[in-house]
């Protein structure tokens, strides 16, 4: 057995060995923290990927200037057919939708009660007609016995009135004839113009009646026709110019047509601003030989007031709009984005006139913008992916060798995506 001091040493040197093992401890653990540290340092930051991109270049030519509005289709002329005589329909010589020529017969009413009319008035006219030559033929005998002395002044004088009051007669009696024959002719109602019928609201053996509505047939003509539209009271000095120096062309647009656009000439301008909506009235007059033009269609109009020679054109798409005002992303010889301030003007089938800020030959990006920022590498589409590499804004010249779009060529479409 060990005495008390011995045993009070041996506790003294196994708590110093335990306390120096903690100690041990805890210098490696700081040691190691600050080394991971130092390594954190030395690590380099990891460089972004490249954005990929679709380009376009700026191309340059003459684009139209021109106001767009929405027109409405109009008949050049319609008419409502009506009856001027009460009868009952006999025949209806059209279809419903059929084209019609001027003067051809549409409908025929009952005509043998006029028929009857129009006899008996040649009847009253006859009747009269003979008392009105005995009475021509009496006067002059009794003028002739007044010379002699043989009748007095009074005899011939009533005779005359007579005959002379059978001639108003008979004048009544050939307006009666000549009444009954338009009348008559009442019965076979005839196409006014050339058209194209409407609805038919009568069939065979309905009965109608003078100048009654609805209408018996309505008939639109077709070719030309009007379209009517509205513009903003401003550009009426511009248009008000543009028709004093000769005739303005208008062209209407169908949509869902596919055949392009219909030529037409403005030929109404309206004397009247509405006040209430500050637009003006216009019509266009179309030939419209195709018939692409109907009556009531809604239609997109184009106005073209001047051209714009050498202007600097980019897809649509390629413009954005921030706080500050509008902007594009341009691509550099080193393939980073540069985003660059531009001033626009008019758009035209999807692209727009860049009048600051850039030049022709420049590249810029027309989708991916989204996850652009000032000086970003960007990655080009390839040509595997649908789509061509674009025009290199330091040889002029893209993947193919061919010359970017210079002078009056056209500007790259939307759809070629880089």
């Amino acid at each position: 057995m060990y005495d008390k001091e011995t045993c009070k040493q041996v506790r003294t040197r196994t708590s110093k060995t335990k306390f120096q093992n903690s100690v041990f401890l805890v210098l490696l653990l700081v040691m190691l923290i600050l080394l991971a540290g130092c390594a954190k340092k030395q690590e380099k930051p990891r460089s972004k990927p490249p954005v990929p991109v679709i380009v376009a270049v700026a191309g340059q030519k003459t684009v139209p200037v021109q106001l767009r509005a929405i027109g409405n289709v109009e008949a050049y002329n319609s008419v409502a057919v009506k009856a001027q005589v009460s009868g009952i329909v006999a025949e209806v010589h059209f279809r419903e939708g059929q084209d019609v020529r001027k003067g051809q017969l549409l409908f025929t009413l009952d005509p043998r009660p006029f028929q009857a009319a129009l006899r008996q008035s040649e009847a009253n006219l006859a009747k009269d007609l003979a008392q009105y030559r005995n009475a021509v033929e009496q006067a002059r005998r009794y003028a002739a016995l007044l010379q002699d002395g043989i009748v007095t002044q009074e005899q011939y004088d009533q005779l005359k009135t007579n005959a002379d009051a059978l001639d108003a007669t008979v004048g009544a009696d050939r307006a009666a004839v000549e009444n009954a024959k338009i009348q008559l002719s009442y019965c076979y109602i005839r196409s006014p113009l050339d058209g194209r019928t409407g609805s038919l609201v009568v069939n065979i053996g309905n009965t109608v009646k003078a100048n009654e509505l609805p209408a018996l047939v309505t008939i639109n003509q077709v070719t030309p026709v009007y379209v009517s539209f509205t513009l903003p009271e401003k550009e009426l000095a511009t248009i008000k110019s543009k028709l004093a120096s000769g005739k303005m062309t208008v062209e209407a647009v169908v949509s869902n047509d596919g055949k392009g656009v219909e030529p037409g000439v403005i030929s109404f301008v309206d004397n009247t601003v509405d006040m209430t909506t500050g637009t003006i009235r216009l019509k266009g007059t179309f030939v419209n030989r195709e018939r692409r033009l109907w009556p009531g269609q809604f239609v997109n109009v184009v106005l073209t007031l001047a051209t714009k020679p050498n202007a600097v054109v980019v897809p649509t798409a390629a413009v954005q709009t921030a706080q500050s005002g509008q902007f594009v992303f341009v691509v550099g010889p080193e393939q980073k984005a540069e985003l660059r301030p531009v001033v626009t003007s008019i758009t035209n089938d999807g692209f727009t006139v860049i009048e600051k800020g850039l030049k022709a030959g420049e590249v810029v990006v027309t989708d991916g913008q989204m996850s652009l920022a000032p000086g970003a590498r960007v990655e080009l589409k390839k040509a595997g992916e649908g789509s061509q590499q674009p025009a290199s804004p330091a040889t002029g010249k893209g993947a193919s060798g061919q010359q970017p779009m210079t002078g009056q060529t056209a500007a790259p479409s939307p759809e070629k995506k880089y």
